[in-house]
């Protein structure tokens, strides 16, 4: 074999070998982006978008329609992003940074022993609340929220993935997630309904998760983090200080016999 033959040779073998080690790291993909990035122990994308489809089937008020999922871990990394509907247009697009902002804002402002949903943060905020101004501290990275292909929003391949989201949502539909032994490890924002049906299908997603071991919060027993609607609670109270808006479209009723029904934290 000639010289020239030998260096072909060694350039074919370079090139398979690169092919080779890229397949690998490619097929160990989620895994490895899900472990570096601090994931273990939370859903997955396949666990969260079946939970979040079983949620979204009850009866939660609202439009009854389709919704946007986002986990993140309790350094605001997201861990995993899913849609409930046939595709990606099936829920409305601008939800997607919605329930990311969600599930930032409940990790954000939730302590080991304290839990606040994104809907107690409503009437703090609102001018001459005690919290006026938080929505407009902590924005979203744009940068994470917008990049790569559409196409991948919503699977397991979302680019939002391992990326710090940010930003600051003060309605319903996020909570703080804590495991088995009540150590809090992130949250979880559902954006794509009224708040008041997205902070029952995210309470719903939640308890499906196994998820929902909270230790403390604003709201009654066994029902910390729960949704405060301002016409059903004492003036004044903790719980009307962390009180949220009634969603007309169930009525008063219809809407807190859905708050008051969802299922006791553990």
């Amino acid at each position: 074999m000639t010289t020239r033959e030998r260096f072909k040779t060694k350039l074919v073998v370079g090139a398979v070998c690169s092919v080779f080690v890229a397949a690998l790291f490619a097929s160990r993909g989620n895994v490895s982006a899900q472990s570096d990035s601090g994931c273990g122990g939370l859903p997955s994308q396949s666990d969260l978008k079946q939970a979040l489809v079983t949620a979204r089937g009850d009866s939660n008020g609202g439009f009854g329609l389709d919704m946007w999922g986002t986990v993140v871990n309790r350094d605001g990394i997201v861990c995993a992003v899913a849609f409930t509907g046939a595709d990606r247009g099936s829920q409305w697009p601008g939800s997607r940074v919605i329930s990311a902002q969600k599930a930032n804002t409940a990790n954000a402002f939730s302590l080991p022993g304290l839990a606040l949903s994104t809907a107690n943060l409503w009437a703090a905020v609102q001018p001459g609340g005690s919290l006026f101004g938080l929505q407009e501290s902590n924005p979203v990275e744009t940068g994470a929220a917008y990049q790569g292909p559409s196409s991948k929003f919503g699977t397991a391949g979302d680019p939002l993935v391992g990326q710090k989201i940010g930003g600051i949502n003060v309605f319903g539909g996020g909570l703080a997630l804590y495991n088995a032994s009540h150590v809090l490890v992130g949250g979880i924002g559902v954006s794509g309904d009224t708040s008041c049906a997205d902070h029952n299908i995210a309470w719903r997603t939640r308890h499906t998760l196994n998820l929902d071991f909270v230790p403390g919060g604003v709201g009654p027993a066994g029902r910390r983090d729960n949704i405060n609607y301002q016409t059903l609670v004492p003036v004044p109270s903790l719980q009307n200080d962390f009180s949220h808006p009634i969603c007309s479209i169930a009525g008063v009723d219809g809407v807190s016999a859905i708050s008051a029904a969802l299922p006791v934290t553990q």
